[in-house]
């Protein structure tokens, strides 16, 4: 089965919604910014790879296979957006007393887990910048020999008035809030960036190299140029990244790709950006020292996929609330839907068909399509019409908040039968990402690491209360539930989704 609605997405560059057309009609080219990795990642750091595997997996599900690589910085990422100070892996060293290697390597490490519990797909490649250094050294010879940069003591910079409307990512800006302003001696032009930061006389770095320029370390903005168009070629579909990224990094990153290429050629087709988590305090940042990981949330007794289900309702270029009511909110849906996908599997009878459809898959999508038509081979038109509706809403530049209820009304849709709503949810599942095939409503249940009771007395105190009502001593009935209220324990009484009860979200 077809999912005819045309593709359409929101490109910054444009600043308007158009129709998307891949370069290759069969392969779909996406380079996605990845994390520095010099601590664990924010919540609002994986907002932006959230956004990414929705992308990727509705180009999947519309029968595209995609080549995608995320790049892991592990040198030259600055700790501001100055082309002063240090080096963020550098300073995180220091700060620890570790190597650098090792600290790269534990975060790397983390993060993965992270996107692994959030239910993301592994790109086509990791691309670690380390790995590239000679590759940005002869990157950035080239745009020297081109005449688009110049050398001073600090090392080799890059020259904005050499390219053509420099800047254009980030609209309509003075020049000082598009580049770097921050004082550097010989810099020509305020907006100027560094290809290359020679490390200062006397001073050794863990991550140094040697290069035409002197001994030092490359400028951030360079690894992702590189890194695209060694694995996408020079001009390839989609760029993502977090909007912060919109304002110098991309502009940058765009310049180099003129200058390299000597063409107009921006490196990327489309470039796609989703908006910040913010908290009542502001946007999410590490910088603020106190900031929310996923971890945190187990710590408090949220389980990831509650996070996912969390960005998913909102778009991903609005900005997102952070707060205990939004995902207590987020919880309590993602438990309703779990439940009706529960009773539906129950229904429908389909473990042997269930497990086909998840063992299916590979790196690129041709088993996503390969799900798909499984999945979807003679539905009746009741359920066309609602994966029609759910087509309609996905293409239309990622337009998830609209989909999820085509997916709640799905599992609700009781003139269609039980293994018809099974096969939409699979389908629809395709693109969310939630795992509701196989997902066990007991995942959903976490208890915060601080509990004052663990899961088992929980449940005793349950049975015991369920006992207390059974024979009308409402008095020890309220009792318990007051016990249980005391130590974070909230009691569902009557609630449709059969959970009997939830650990309360605090601040």
């Amino acid at each position: 089965m077809t999912h005819p609605a045309p593709l359409a997405f929101f490109n910054s560059l444009t600043r308007d919604i158009a129709p998307f057309t891949p370069i290759d009609p069969d392969l779909v080219r996406i380079y996605s910014c990845g994390p520095t990795v010099y601590n664990f990642a924010h919540l609002g750091n994986l907002r932006a790879y959230v956004f990414t595997d929705t992308l990727r997996r509705t180009l999947n599900w519309k029968g595209y296979a995609v080549n995608h690589v995320v790049n892991i910085t592990d040198v030259g990422h600055l700790t501001s957006d100055a082309d002063a100070g240090d080096d963020k892996m550098e300073a995180a060293a220091s700060a620890a007393g570790r190597d650098i290697w090792d600290i790269a390597a534990f975060y790397t490490a983390a993060f993965k887990a992270d996107l692994g519990a959030l239910g993301i797909l592994s790109p086509t490649l990791w691309s670690v910048a380390t790995d590239h250094v000679q590759d940005m050294i002869a990157f950035a010879r080239t745009i020297e020999d081109h005449g688009a940069a110049y050398r001073i003591a600090g090392g080799l910079y890059f020259d904005t008035t050499r390219v053509p409307d420099y800047g254009l990512l980030a609209g309509a800006r003075p020049d000082e809030t598009i580049g770097r302003i921050d004082a550097v001696a010989g810099k020509r032009n305020p907006a100027d960036f560094a290809l290359w930061r020679a490390s200062p006389v006397g001073e050794r770095r863990q991550m140094e190299w040697l290069s035409p320029w002197g001994p030092g370390a490359p400028g951030w903005h360079l690894e992702c140029s590189v890194m695209s168009l060694k694995y996408l070629g020079k001009q390839f579909d989609i760029h993502t990244g977090g909007i912060d990224h919109r304002e110098i990094h991309h502009v940058n990153e765009i310049a180099q790709n003129q200058a390299f290429t000597c063409s107009a050629e921006t490196g990327a087709n489309l470039w796609m950006h989703n908006n910040f988590l913010v908290d009542r305090g502001g946007k999410m940042s590490k910088s603020k020292g106190d900031f929310a990981t996923l971890a945190s949330l187990v710590d408090r007794g949220v389980p990831p996929l509650a996070y996912r289900l969390l960005c998913l309702a909102s778009h991903y270029r609005s900005e997102l609330e952070f707060s205990p009511d939004s995902l207590g909110a987020a919880l309590t849906r993602l438990k309703r839907i779990v439940a009706g996908v529960t009773l539906l599997r129950d229904q429908a009878g389909a473990a042997d068909w269930i497990r086909a459809v998840a063992e299916a898959g590979d790196s690129r999508g041709a088993a996503t399509r390969y799900q798909r038509d499984l999945i979807e081979v003679g539905l009746s038109a009741p359920a066309r019409a609602l994966l029609a509706r759910f087509d309609a809403a996905v293409a239309a530049d990622l337009m998830t908040p609209q989909a999820l209820p085509v997916l709640e009304d799905a599992i609700a849709a009781k003139v269609i039968p039980a293994q018809e709503r099974l096969r939409l949810v699979a389908s629809m599942d395709l693109v969310l990402g939630l795992g509701l095939l196989t997902l066990d409503r007991r995942a959903l249940s976490l208890r915060p690491a601080d509990a004052a009771l663990d899961d088992a007395a929980v449940e005793t105190l349950l049975a015991e209360r369920t006992a207390a009502r059974a024979a009308r001593d409402f008095a020890a009935s309220d009792a318990i539930r007051d016990q249980l209220a005391s130590a974070g324990v909230e009691v569902m009484d009557g609630d449709p989704a059969r959970w009997e009860w939830r650990a309360r979200l605090t601040e």
